[in-house]
């Protein structure tokens, strides 16, 4: 069933679970989540970035998540994610979306809250939550490429003040994570989350989770994240599955026959974060 993101946010806030949100490119993608999600029981979202749009269209991918989520057994959001300016929010909005994120984190704090209270304003005009950021996340995703020296985690203080100015409804917080593989492993800023959860009273947004250790991630939401981002070990399970399938037979040429094995990889990651996040029962 198709529901915002708004309720999945705070029943997973209110009873100690994260909702997960995966990115989607196309129909296998899509396949993949929303199968996981009925395996488990579990909510979920199913993230477009604007590439994603642009690579399939923004009068065809949102089409094709919004039947899958409206034919699902289980609550699905569809969410925009790093909106990189107004114009994609707006075409976010007319295709169907029902959760929207606001990436203007790169700007300067005043422009930041500017540009997301005009999303906000447009968005729950018609019902529709809103994600921002503060502070930012180190690594490469879509528009978003800062380097690890440029990579700011956010202040405690300056998130309620955020929250206060910006009126909108999660709060993405850069805590240590990053977009892409991480290069050795990860440490989260766990004595930072532990601060803006106690000032901040909405849900939490941790971004960049791919290659986060499970002992990590359970932290995390056991600290008060509400809703974590998965895609790079999403498409690396699809890849690595198309490229051993073709390996092995080198003379098939049905992509259904290619494809199918590599749902079922992105499924069993999907499932398997599922499981971490303490989502799985949740529908």
């Amino acid at each position: 069933m198709l529901v915002t993101s708004k309720e999945l946010l705070l029943d997973a806030q209110k009873h100690g679970y994260a909702v997960g949100a995966f990115n989607t490119n196309n129909l296998e993608i899509t396949h993949a989540i929303i199968r996981a999600a009925e395996a488990k029981r579990a909510p979920v979202l199913v993230q477009l970035s604007a590439g994603a749009l642009k690579y399939a269209g923004v009068e065809f991918l949102p089409m094709i998540v919004a039947k899958a989520a409206q034919l699902a057994s289980v609550p699905v959001a569809i969410h925009l994610d790093h909106g990189p300016s107004f114009e994609v929010v707006m075409s976010a909005l007319r295709a169907g979306f029902t959760s929207i994120m606001r990436d203007a984190s790169k700007l300067p704090y005043e422009e930041n809250v500017g540009e997301v209270r005009k999303v906000v304003e447009a968005c729950h005009a018609v019902g529709v939550p809103v994600e921002a950021e503060i502070g930012r996340i180190g690594g490469a995703e879509e528009h978003v490429v800062v380097t690890d020296r440029e990579a700011l985690m956010s202040d405690p203080d300056e998130c309620v003040r955020f929250v206060e100015d910006g009126g909108f409804d999660f709060l993405a917080v850069a805590i240590g994570n990053a977009h892409g593989f991480y290069k050795g492993e990860p440490k989260l800023d766990f004595e930072r989350l532990g601060a803006i959860r106690q000032k901040v009273s909405i849900p939490l947004v941790l971004h960049g989770a791919s290659g986060i250790p499970d002992a990590q991630i359970t932290r995390a939401v056991e600290s008060g994240i509400c809703k974590i981002n998965i895609d790079t070990e999403v498409r690396n399970a699809f890849i690595r599955s198309i490229q051993s399938f073709t390996e092995a037979h080198p003379d098939e040429i049905d992509p259904r026959k290619v494809f199918g094995p590599g749902i079922q990889a992105m499924q069993a990651v999907v499932e398997q974060k599922i499981e971490i996040f303490r989502s799985a029962g949740r529908a």
